[in-house]
Parts: structure tokens; sequence; C-alpha cells
């Protein structure tokens, strides 16, 4: 049986990973998977998520299972900090394992409902968006967004693109921080966009991986709550990996608006039990304790305040590094989040790769939570030479 499998595809940051393992050499440097490191190139466990773990160990008395929609504590924060309010009216939260397994439950629900839909993507996009569409059997459209020359926004042709977009579309949009450009819409881009879907019946699903990194909590959030309060029905995915440092926890939620809440509910739980059936409670459990607590949750957010602000210092130590070596870079100080992409073609990539063994994906994403400060001088030299 197994014989006529056709050959996976490589992935484009696993495969990285990877080869950077396997490279001896002691003075190689990866800026390619996207997880926060600090200083020491550590990816720590947060002082607020410990401290709930210690907790969690004390008082948790059974490891039964907790349900088809996940930890219920979990959601009702999670819906909190994205909406600004735990119950808000015509929203339904489930929790998932992990943002990607919200991915997929969302991809499920839209072939459910209207199987000929067509889920456009940013270009570029996060690499798992189209395939994940795409395993649910939809069709998948991209729209511009990334200037590669400059490191802008394509805002006419993008606004362009959008404006052919109807009742049998659905706009997949990075709630902040895009991943892998780092260029995110102005908050006159979401207003415009509100009155979009408000016109034309389009259906926003919004994937938010990276929420208060990049201007704040309540700031990365706004543009959505404008497209939430002007759409009769939106789709959102939530990863707590990067804000609570909750990786390997897979600990992810669904969010969606809909006038058909029971039907709605029924329907993602069915979804739910024909693919993973229970989420994973650690994790989600951690994050309810956490912003329970008026003591943790203002340790959380001071932890991750110091997080945003080193990645910040990153990019404009970058910035001014590759400036002195006669580089545009004036986009790349405005970008936000863990990415930005380096003007760089695939020969330059692989000469960095193999002349300085400096590691990042194809399109010249590099991860600045990855880069250690004392090797930025280091980077803007190699990727002169390369340019």
């Amino acid at each position: 049986m197994f014989q006529n499998l056709v050959p996976a595809a490589i992935d484009p940051i696993l495969s990285v990973a990877e080869a950077f393992r396997e490279d001896p050499r002691p003075h190689k440097l990866d800026l390619g998977v996207g997880v926060y490191r600090d200083v020491s190139g550590n990816t720590p466990v947060m002082a607020a998520v410990r401290q709930a773990e210690r907790w969690l160990v004390q008082v948790q008395t059974s490891k039964s299972y907790i349900g088809l929609a996940g930890n219920l504590r979990f959601n009702q924060a999670v819906t909190q900090l994205v909406l600004g309010h735990a119950e808000p009216a015509g929203w339904f939260t489930l929790q998932t394992p992990g943002a990607s397994g919200g991915l997929r439950l969302l991809a499920d629900l839209i072939a459910a409902s209207r199987p000929t839909a067509t889920v456009w993507i940013s270009d570029p996009s996060y690499v798992n968006h189209a395939p994940i569409m795409r395993a649910a059997g939809l069709q998948v459209g991209q729209y511009p967004y990334l200037d590669a020359t400059d490191g802008s926004l394509r805002r006419e042709a993008f606004f362009s693109a959008v404006a052919g977009m109807g009742k049998g579309d659905v706009l997949l949009l990075h709630g902040c921080c895009h991943n892998p450009s780092g260029v995110d819409l102005e908050m006159a881009d979401w207003q415009r966009l509100a009155g979009m879907v408000t016109r034309q019946g389009f259906v926003p699903f919004v994937d938010l991986a990276y929420h208060g990194f990049g201007a704040g909590l309540e700031q990365d959030t706004a543009g959505l709550r404008l497209l939430a309060d002007a759409s009769e029905e939106m789709l959102v995915v939530y990863s707590c990996s990067k804000h609570f440092g909750l990786y390997r926890e897979r600990t992810g939620a669904a969010l969606v608006k809909s006038a058909e809440p029971a039907r709605l509910k029924a329907k993602l739980f069915e979804l739910a039990r024909h693919s993973y059936t229970m989420p994973p409670d650690h994790g989600a459990e951690v994050v309810a304790i956490i912003m329970e607590s008026s003591e943790l949750a203002a340790l959380w957010r001071n932890e991750l305040d110091t997080m945003r602000e080193r990645i910040q210092s990153t990019r404009d130590q970058l910035a001014n590094a590759l400036a002195k070596r006669g580089m545009a870079v004036d986009n790349l100080r405005r970008h936000k989040g863990m990415f930005s992409m380096l003007p760089l073609g695939e020969g330059g990539i692989a000469q960095l790769r193999n002349d300085a063994a400096i590691y990042i994906v194809a399109g010249g994403r590099i991860n600045l939570a990855g880069l250690d400060p004392d090797k930025i001088d280091m980077l803007a030299d190699a990727v002169v030479k390369v340019s």
C-alpha cells in the first residue's frame, strides 16, 4: 500500500531547522524557525507560567477528559483578550490543539458550510496557510500584499483585489505581526476593510498568532475588533505559543461569529470529534490560571512587554547596522513582530548558509527574536556581501 505514496513536499521552515542541526560549524546562526529566544539563545518558560504550573500541580485532582469545547475558562479568557468581552453576543469559542489545529478546524467548517468558497491569502503568507486550506478541499487564491523591493504594503493593489470579493469568498488576514513580512495593516486600512465587508459580504478570517508582539495587547486587536463589529460572520484563530511561550503545549482557540449559534456549535463539535476529539488541557489551564489572577496577569503582561521591546531593539540595531553599510532599510524599522524579509534572492540565501553558516528560510524571512545582538554586525556584513 505505502509504495504508492507520493513523496512528501519539503517543508520550507522545518527543513532549514534540520539543516541547521546537522551543521557542525560552531559559529552557525539560526534565523529560521519562528520561536522567541532570549539574549542567551534560550526559549524561556515565562515566570507567570512557572507559577501557574506550580499551583496547577498542587490543586489538580484529575486527568479526565475536559469535553469537546475544551477548557471553558480558557475560552472565556481568550475571548476577552481578542474581543474585549468574555461572552460577546453571537460568538462561540472552542479550544483547539494549537493554532494550526484551529486553522484546520475552521477550514473544515468553511468546507462544510460552503464547499465552493475560495480562501484568499496574502502574497506572501504563513507557509502552512495554503496547505491546510487545500487539505480541507478548499480553493485558495492570493491577494497582493508585500512590495518586496522596499518592504512596504502594496496598498492599492491589495484593496483592488479585495474589491472583487463577495459572499463566496473568505479573506484570511494576519491580525498583527504579519508572517513572514512584518508588514502590518494600519488602522485606516482596517477601517476601509470594515466598510468593504459590510457592502460586499465576504467573510473575514483573522489569524492572530503574535498577539502583543506588535504594538501591545490592545493595539494589536484594534483592527480585528473593527471587523468584528462590521461583520455578520467572522472567523478567528488564536495561538498562545508565542506570547505565553507555550509552544509544545499546543494551546490555541477558534472563535466564530454567526447568526446561527446553536447550529454552529453542533457542527464544530462534530468536526472536532471527527478530527482530534478533545484538546490538551495543560496549557489552557495555565492560561486560565494566569488570566484569573490579577498578580499573575500583571506579571505576564510585564514579561510580554519585555519580549516585545527586546525584539524591537534588535530590529532597530539591525536596521542601523545595515544602513551604515549602505542598505536602504527604512521600512525594516516600521515592521512589527518577530519577522522581516531581507531583499535576498535564493542565491544569496544559499551563499549565507554555505559561506557564513547563517540559516534563513526561502524568501528571505528572518526571525529577529532568534538574533543574538552580539552577532548583528556579523549578520549585516554577510547580508551586504551577498546582496
